[in-house]
């Protein structure tokens, strides 16, 4: 083989080996704990959970401005992260509020009737259920239209 083609190769094999080795790089990333939370919003501790297989769902719900969603209940641990606009939650039973506004995440009650309502604009909301295979993420209080 002449000895021309084999720096050729050679070249060839450091520059490739070279570029991959600058391409890749090995690093943490940086992260931001939105929530950690043993109990929801409005103070009630989270249930241990059932002994089956774990389900995650998450949904981007986007909510119309001067809008109430429907009284509903939610039969597993879930969290929300506002995106876009604000939201209040109403608990029915003992009336309580609070607001959460863009950038913020909360975590959600469950099996307490409450709805959410936005202000003057639209509010996009990241919403993860931490549930089982054939649980619904929302259910509707008596009389009321499903949530989404």
């Amino acid at each position: 083989m002449p000895r021309f083609l084999v720096y050729l190769i050679l070249g060839a094999l450091f520059t490739t080996t070279g570029l991959t080795a600058r391409a890749q790089q090995v690093a943490s990333g940086h992260r931001d704990i939105l929530l950690q939370a043993t109990h929801s919003w409005n103070g009630v501790a989270y249930a241990p959970y059932p002994a089956s297989t774990p389900e995650l769902t998450m949904i981007r719900l986007t909510i119309p401005a001067h809008t109430a969603l429907p009284w509903h209940t939610h039969p597993v641990p879930n969290a929300g992260y506002v995106l876009e606009g604000q939201l209040t939650i109403h608990d029915q039973a003992s009336g309580r509020t609070e607001t959460f506004h863009q950038g913020e995440a909360f975590a959600e009650s469950v099996n307490d009737i409450h709805r959410g309502e936005t202000g003057n604009t639209r509010t996009v909301v990241l919403l993860t259920y931490a549930g089982t295979p054939g649980t619904p993420t929302s259910i509707p209080a008596k009389g009321e239209k499903p949530e989404y």
